[in-house]
């Protein structure tokens, strides 16, 4: 059994909150919607998946063994709520496949639904680098050089995701062997949507959720901005997340 190492917001009575993050990410992704938004709400739980922050880095990093570690850390809490971006979103797929009494409403925030498989090979092969930057600044640039309020979201977060070297430098806390199986996981054909009442919430302008995706889905929201929602439309996911759980479980979809 594995215990991810998880970060939590709010009033460990309130209703729970999981929330997983992105590949490459980390738990505290969610810190500033939590602290800000839902933690006066929710016991926010959101956990550093295998191979990423703090939680273990050991083999394998399937999606069976990742469903695994969310049923070992989470399971006791029974069904609950559950949110996630980009991979996140795709194990919250995988979790309703095969233990679909965990999941009361699930929220999909620009889930890697299905990444094509040549896309898949180019962020693997991109993955096999060292995440080594200059400064945290440099580590925003190198992504999708946000600005404005974005920017500064995204280094506040980016701040807590890495571990500074002797030289002055910065590395990302993940492992860059999980990375590339991962990305191979996520091209990969995906489940159904989950029979919970879902929230898909996605980019356009980012490409990565595609129309044959959304037409599966009745509960739609379009956001601008790129792929980290949480930085480029922390407003619009918050409010739209927050209306979405203020609902009735059980209304028709």
């Amino acid at each position: 059994m594995v215990r991810l190492h998880t970060f939590e917001w709010g009033d460990p009575g309130a209703p729970p909150l999981v929330c997983l993050h992105g590949v490459t990410a980390h738990g505290e992704r969610f810190k500033q919607l939590a602290e800000e938004r839902w933690a006066e709400r929710f016991h926010v739980l959101a956990p550093d998946l295998r191979g990423h922050g703090r939680s273990t880095w050991e083999p394998p990093w399937t999606f069976a063994q990742h469903v695994a570690d969310l049923v070992d850390t989470f399971g006791e809490l029974g069904a609950v709520d559950w949110i996630g971006h980009s991979f996140g979103g795709r194990l919250i797929l995988e979790l309703a496949a095969r233990h679909p009494e965990l999941v009361r409403r699930a929220v999909l925030l620009d889930p890697a639904i299905h990444v094509l498989p040549h896309v898949a090979e180019w962020a693997a092969d991109h993955e096999r680098a060292d995440p080594v930057y200059d400064s945290v600044e440099a580590y925003v640039d190198s992504r999708e050089n946000p600005h404005g309020e974005s920017r500064e979201r995204a280094l506040a977060d980016m701040a807590l995701h890495v571990e500074e070297l002797p030289d002055g430098r910065v590395r990302r806390r993940t492992s860059q062997a999980a990375m590339c199986s991962i990305y191979g996981e996520l091209a990969s054909e995906p489940p159904p949507p989950p029979a919970a009442r879902t929230l898909l919430l996605y980019a356009p302008a980012y490409g990565l959720v595609r129309d044959e995706h959304v037409a599966l889905y009745d509960e739609v929201v379009r956001v601008p901005g790129m792929h980290v929602v949480m930085w480029d439309a922390f407003e619009e996911t918050a409010s739209a997340v927050e209306h979405f759980l203020s609902e009735d479980p059980g209304a028709e979809r």
